[in-house]
């Protein structure tokens, strides 16, 4: 017993220098490398914490050789933009004048609803409501807020359209259906299978972008009687 709380002791002191030599990063900045690092060094602490059998230098000493692994990368990364892409990424451009880039979306494993929830964690609704969006190397959304931004809007956007497939339940919810979707897509000269992102909120107004075209806003009567 006083055994095991020794060893734990000595690995948590071991674990508070090393995670402090290693920077003051919160988990949401961190870039994958090092989210990859803290993993395996949380791991490796709970093995000789937790068997007495295995001698207590093996967990320091793989702690120690992670650190050591973090700490050449970091100079790695530091060095050039060329080690920095390789190790990190790079940050990638979402939302342009043009509206929501979905080539940019997919080429980091994204689709637009993971767009529209990190819109929503740093306060914005309408995809209309930016200029730009960057998803930084760590993950983190950046914001460059559009000027003319309606800060009077009273009701949240629902996605109905999500890389030429309709959202059925969002659909019941505004009550379109297929027929009037198509319709109302084709007096724009386009088609559901071409349309990347169409939105509409409670008060009919529609955020609409087709593959190769800028968005437009455009304005659709809804019955009276929905509200959410």
């Amino acid at each position: 017993m006083v055994v095991t709380f020794i060893r734990t002791l000595i690995i948590f002191t071991t674990l508070v220098v090393v995670m402090r030599l290693m920077g003051k990063r919160q988990i949401g900045e961190m870039q994958p490398y090092e989210f990859i690092v803290t993993l395996i060094i949380a791991d490796l602490a709970c093995i000789p914490m937790a068997d007495i059998s295995i001698p207590l230098i093996y967990g320091i000493v793989a702690i120690l050789g992670l650190f050591i692994l973090h700490q050449l990368l970091s100079m790695l990364e530091q060095s050039g933009n060329f080690f920095k892409k390789v190790i990190s990424g790079k940050p990638s451009i979402v939302i342009n004048k043009n509206g929501v880039d979905m080539f940019e979306l997919k080429k980091n494993n994204m689709g637009i609803d993971d767009l529209i929830e990190s819109m929503r964690s740093a306060g914005y609704f309408a995809l209309d409501d930016l200029d730009y969006a960057i998803f930084e190397s760590n993950g983190k959304l950046s914001a460059l807020e559009k000027k003319d931004k309606d800060s009077a809007a009273t009701s949240i956007p629902i996605l109905i359209v999500n890389d030429g497939k309709p959202v059925e339940n969002n659909l019941k919810t505004v009550r379109i259906d297929r027929e009037s979707l198509s319709e109302f897509i084709k007096s724009q000269s386009g088609t559901v299978k071409n349309t990347e992102v169409m939105t509409i909120d409670g008060n009919g107004r529609i955020y609409y972008k087709s593959k190769n075209h800028k968005y437009k806003i455009l304005s659709y009567k809804l019955p009276e009687d929905i509200k959410w």
